[in-house]
């Protein structure tokens, strides 16, 4: 995960665990962004390149805009559908709502994860 708007060491450890928890129970490649997003969607979605592409669902979240973007590559979109990903969005946004940035991403991917 790369450095972010107000993220602590600590927190990216926290969003670190759920990745690698949700990476071993589904063998998907869970990245997470936090920082800014230009272009909203198409930003997110240049982030989504590298050699597992296919494999991966990239969770990008702007806080200053209030932007969540979530972009999969060809094979996880074929595993996690728009309905899955628009649950676990909810899931994110509801808990970001209650001031929780780290816990809202960790539920999402989690979510993801289990489908």
């Amino acid at each position: 995960m790369p450095a972010g708007d107000g993220i602590t060491d600590k927190q990216r450890l926290t969003i670190e665990k759920a990745v690698s928890a949700a990476e071993q129970l589904c063998g998907l490649k869970f990245t997470v962004f936090v920082g800014k997003l230009p272009d909203g969607r198409e930003s997110a979605q240049a982030m989504l390149t590298g050699v597992d592409r296919d494999r991966t669902v990239l969770t990008a979240v702007d806080p200053t805009s209030r932007q969540l973007e979530i972009v999969t590559g060809p094979y996880a979109a074929s595993l996690l559908d728009d309905r899955t990903c628009a649950l676990a969005a909810l899931a994110m946004t509801t808990t970001f709502q209650a001031g929780e940035l780290v816990g809202g991403i960790c539920n999402g991917i989690v979510l993801m994860a289990h489908h």
